[in-house]
């Protein structure tokens, strides 16, 4: 009785196709890692994926190198996606804080502070309506200075003798006469209008008064639509309808910039 001889086994042979991908996958990954070169992980790691495709199906050859240079493609690409959402995240955060941070220097006779809190007596000055800055502080944003330079109450006569169609307050409200100038310190070349500015009137309630609640015209009204330039300013007024009961308790809520942060002042 013949023994029958076990079949030898068959040594695959080396995958080339397979290999290049995996060196690409390891060389894209690593690429993808790093924010200032994401996008050569971008380039080598779909290559990559798509010749470890083609390395599965070479017969005869080894296939271990295709499939690990596949599973690492995908593997890098989602990682190269999180560290691309992550970097973009830290630029806007990074942007939006250029753009949106304020300084103030408090007017003589007033507590030295900084609305960025560095180095500051009272790192809480202006940020609240509990405890807001000084008339007179200078508030700096990216591209604006404003200082609010008066608050008058009870200018319901003023505002009637500057304009014949305004009309007078509503029951239980007068008008307030708020006098500021806005300083253009930005660079940009065409200039930007002090209408990017914002001087608003919160009761002590916490209700905000803006312009929308009266359409009156203030005396010596400020320019808001004019264009200034780089060291360029404006100053007049703009008047706000408030409650009556209370108006000397109130605050007002001043931010320098479109985007820049709030900060409040008081009124007296």
């Amino acid at each position: 009785m013949s023994m029958q001889q076990a079949p030898v086994p068959v040594k695959k042979g080396r995958n080339t196709v397979g290999i290049v991908a995996l060196v690409m996958a390891v060389i894209g990954f690593i690429f993808a890692c790093v924010p200032g070169a994401l996008i050569v992980g971008w380039i080598l790691l779909p290559v990559s994926f798509i010749l470890g495709l083609v390395g599965l199906f070479q017969k005869g050859k080894a296939s271990w190198p295709a499939i690990t240079a596949v599973i690492v493609s995908v593997v890098g690409t989602i990682v190269g996606v999180i560290v691309f959402l992550a970097f973009l995240g830290n630029a806007i955060d990074d942007a939006v804080s250029s753009t949106s941070a304020v300084s103030a220097s408090v007017a003589p006779g007033g507590a030295a502070a900084d609305a960025g809190g560095a180095g500051s007596a009272d790192s809480s000055q202006g940020r609240t309506r509990e405890n807001p800055y000084p008339l007179g502080t200078e508030i700096s944003g990216k591209d604006w200075k404003v200082v609010i330079n008066s608050v008058t109450f009870n200018a319901n006569d003023a505002v009637a003798a500057a304009n014949e169609f305004n009309d007078p307050p509503a029951d239980g409200k007068e008008y307030v006469l708020i006098n500021y100038t806005a300083t253009y310190i930005g660079n940009e070349a065409s200039g930007e209008s002090p209408a990017f500015v914002s001087v608003d009137y919160v009761t002590p309630g916490g209700v905000t008064v803006d312009g929308t609640d009266s359409i009156a015209v203030a005396p010596d009204a400020l320019d808001s639509l004019t264009t200034l330039y780089n060291g360029a300013s404006v100053t007049g007024n703009i008047v706000r309808a408030v409650p009556i009961d209370g108006a000397q308790d109130g605050v007002l809520a001043v931010r320098p910039g479109l985007l820049a942060d709030k900060v409040f002042v008081a009124v007296k």
